[in-house]
């Protein structure tokens, strides 16, 4: 598979089959992706890898925790959920073209908090991740943690596995740290499904669009290139 093959074909997939993944295809994984870019080289990524006896105890502690405090999805570090547009309307696109495709209507607030809970079972991944950090380090390096996850899930696509990267684990934190021991000292980041992907569920039919390049880029100078390349010519 070429790059721009697996850049192309990786999605979010919420449905996995449970076929294990191996341990050695996890650690080449975990090795590509450590090749990933950090400033200065300080590799600031940490990751706690959970699959068997280890994936069901995080699984069935966390979402006890969760039903006993359903509130108590304040995150540990500074975050700010406030939605502008045009960020909040891509975000509600995505929730209601998820949310249609698995038959949940708008409101439906019992069958929302179920489906959300499945991101705590890693979608039924049978391999999980979670990513933490160490609190000293800055912003800088939480860049440098997503490129990270971007080789990762770039290297799985091409050995046919599917990811889904899931902020959900910035929730529940309180109950996630003991269960892994995670130490004080480093933050929760987000999580991690790996598994092979369940081709039959509706909800991994879901593709989320992208918007073109002239939304996002500024491009400066290339009109002059242009320009001199039309005289040459």
């Amino acid at each position: 598979m070429q790059l721009q093959d697996a850049i192309k074909e990786r999605k979010s997939i919420r449905a996995f089959k449970p076929d294990p993944v191996p341990f050695e295809t996890v650690k080449e994984l975990l090795e590509l992706a450590a090749l990933a870019p950090s400033g200065t080289n300080v590799q600031p990524w940490k990751v706690h890898v959970v699959t068997g006896a280890a994936r069901e105890q995080l699984v069935e502690g966390l979402l006890a925790y969760r039903e006993e405090n359903p509130g108590d999805t304040a995150q540990e570090f500074e975050h700010s959920n406030k939605r502008v547009e045009p960020y909040l309307g891509r975000m509600r696109k995505l929730g209601k073209d998820m949310y249609g495709l698995i038959g949940i209507p708008k409101g439906d607030k019992e069958r929302a908090w179920e489906q959300w809970g499945r991101n705590y079972k890693f979608f039924d991944a049978p391999v999980g991740l979670i990513f933490t950090i160490d609190k000293e380090l800055d912003a800088r390096s939480w860049l440098d943690i997503g490129m990270f996850m971007q080789n990762l899930m770039l290297a799985a696509t091409e050995k046919g596995l599917a990811t889904c990267a899931q902020g959900a684990w910035n929730m529940f934190w309180k109950a996630t740290r003991p269960l892994l021991d995670i130490p004080e000292s480093e933050y929760i980041i987000c999580g991690l499904s790996l598994g092979y992907a369940d081709p039959d569920a509706p909800v991994n039919a879901l593709i989320s669009e992208r918007e073109p390049v002239e939304a996002f880029a500024t491009f400066h100078g290339f009109e002059e290139k242009e320009g001199s390349a039309a005289k040459a010519g």
